[in-house]
């Protein structure tokens, strides 16, 4: 499609009007070498422009046969021009927090236990990102303002822990799972749930701490006296060790970190693997994998402890261990590890047109006319025309051609 402009005018066929909407994805957009955003139809009472549907393009049977469409400067529907405004109608009253519903009404600012994000034009309470926060009470003005992990409100709101020997407590810490009272074969000691079977110190109740050394004498090799079936005085291994020969007079023989036992006894570690302590929980286990490499996350002595990568898709260890692909301190940009070389990328809606990676994705390519949907791409600047949604805005003209003929109005 040519480009339009305010002297010479690209004529469009009624039939095509609801066609380019369909082409383009979104009923509101026609397609050219510059897309552009048709105003006219759909609009509000005040008669002001507003996006128009492919089925409201339709001109009737008695209307002209043709129609042509001229660059405009006025906003659509729910679009407008703030003080605060870089370029034409570049905020959307829908969904910008810091102007939502109006210009200069902004969201309240997000904290760790809520956020207000613009919904259709309203700041719309947002809870339980990243925290156990939620909002019981029904009332926005205060945020979220309870905290689950209480008796009164234990995993939702109003889940309550009656029973004072049941009170809200967490029953897997790896897991931050809560309930009423502990798991049956737990027990609630000194404000947590233990496993008396097993704990050294409530073994078989609440308090009972086994003595390491035990009654026996001097234990074994890598082994200790502690809590076995509620008992104590029970050899128990090391940590990083096990008992694999069942023999007990030569302790725990076997360290976990053999590539013969690694992790577990009898579990024998691949060719060209090595039995590793992986990152966080420091099991042992056999790495690495066909197409992923071994990198540290932190070392004590000799013993490390990292996990497994893949180099060649790892932002964070793009091509070597600890390359890390884009930079924190700059807005807007990240970046992406690519057959492990990284490239930079623009969130959708920002561009970095002048190549500069130092000062991020500088180009808004939703709003400004000068790089409307891509850098370089040109709106009609004489006509003033704005860029909304990354698409030159454009309205119905006056002249309208019954005829193949020359123009009326």
């Amino acid at each position: 499609m040519d480009r339009p402009t305010t002297t010479g005018r690209r004529w469009l066929r009624r039939t095509a009007v609801g066609a380019l909407a369909t082409a383009c994805g979104l009923a509101v957009f026609a397609c050219s070498d510059r897309d552009v955003v048709m105003l006219g139809h759909g609009s509000g009472s005040d008669g002001g422009p507003a996006f128009i549907s492919s089925s409201d393009a339709e001109v009737g049977e008695a209307e002209a046969e043709l129609r042509s469409y001229c660059p405009s400067n006025r906003c659509p529907a729910d679009f407008t021009t703030c003080p605060t405004s870089r370029f034409p109608c570049d905020v959307d009253l829908k969904r910008d927090r810091n102007n939502c519903g109006a210009c200069g009404h902004a969201c309240p600012a997000a904290n760790n236990r809520d956020a207000y994000e613009c919904i259709d034009g309203r700041c719309e309470l947002q809870c339980g990102a990243g925290s156990r926060a939620l909002n019981c009470d029904g009332i926005d003005e205060n945020g979220c303002e309870t905290s689950l992990g209480s008796d009164e409100h234990c995993t939702a709101c109003g889940d309550k822990c009656s029973d004072p020997a049941k009170p809200c407590v967490v029953r897997n810490p790896r897991t931050s799972e809560y309930g009423c009272g502990c798991a049956p074969d737990q027990l609630y000691c000194n404000g947590q749930c233990v496993n008396p079977r097993s704990s050294d110190f409530d073994c078989g109740g609440c308090g009972n701490v086994c003595d390491r050394n035990g009654d026996a004498g001097a234990p074994p090799p890598n082994a200790y006296y502690g809590c076995g079936d509620g008992e104590c005085g029970r050899l128990k291994c090391n940590p990083g060790y096990r008992d694999c020969d069942g023999d007990p007079s030569n302790g725990c023989e076997t360290s976990l970190r053999d590539p013969k036992s690694c992790g577990g006894c009898g579990n024998v570690c691949g060719p060209g693997q090595q039995c590793r302590a992986i990152f966080p929980s420091q099991d042992f286990e056999c790495a690495c994998p066909a197409g992923k490499s071994w990198c540290d996350a932190f070392c004590v002595g000799n013993n490390c402890v990292g996990a497994c990568r893949d180099l060649s898709s790892d932002p964070l260890n793009c091509g070597g261990c600890g390359v890390k692909c884009g930079d924190d301190s700059v807005s807007g940009i990240s970046g992406i590890c690519t057959y492990g070389v990284c490239n930079l990328v623009c969130p959708d809606g920002k561009a970095d047109c002048n190549g500069n990676p130092s000062d991020g994705c500088e180009v808004n390519i939703d709003s400004d006319p000068q790089n409307c949907g891509g850098c370089g791409q040109l709106c009609d600047a004489v006509a003033g025309q704005a860029c909304v949604r990354g698409r030159c805005v454009v309205e119905p003209c006056d002249q309208i051609r019954p005829d193949g003929g020359g123009e009326t109005r």
